[in-house]
């Protein structure tokens, strides 16, 4: 065994939670347009559309949290890369590593554009159901 071994199976070790934390990320999304296409199908009454933004917040939020635990990961990963001497090898507590806020993460460019475009449509789709629901009043039919 080599002295440089272990070196390299601590970084393995970091790069495979990276790696999960990622798959995580994207089956997240998938599971947030999935469940909003759902509610949007099986709605019975405009006002379930409302319903509609509880899992599109939900993912965002949980979206933002594992990013943010990718973030930290890859804070450890560098340090473990550097050879910081402050860090125990083979320790995986991310906690002593601060990145953004989860609230500021929600609107981070890469999660922003994706659940804030999820959003506009279901403004959109929202106010365009309300309008049709307005419109026999207003032309009094």
């Amino acid at each position: 065994m080599s002295d440089d071994e272990p070196h390299t199976k601590d970084l393995e070790f970091i790069q495979d939670i990276i790696t999960r934390l990622s798959g995580n990320l994207f089956k997240i999304k998938g599971w947030s347009i999935t469940l909003i296409v759902v509610v949007l199908l099986f709605r019975t009454s405009d006002l379930h559309l409302l319903i509609a933004f509880i899992p599109l917040f939900g993912f965002w939020i949980l979206d933002a949290y594992y990013l943010q635990l990718e973030r930290r990961y890859r804070a450890m990963y560098k340090d473990a890369r550097t050879g910081n001497q402050d860090r125990e090898k083979f320790k995986m507590d991310s906690s002593a590593y601060s990145v953004d806020s989860i609230p500021k993460l929600m609107f981070s460019r890469s999660l922003a554009i994706f659940h804030g475009t999820i959003f506009i449509l279901l403004l959109v789709y929202s106010a365009f159901v309300f309008f049709l629901w307005l419109l026999p009043e207003i032309c009094g039919i």
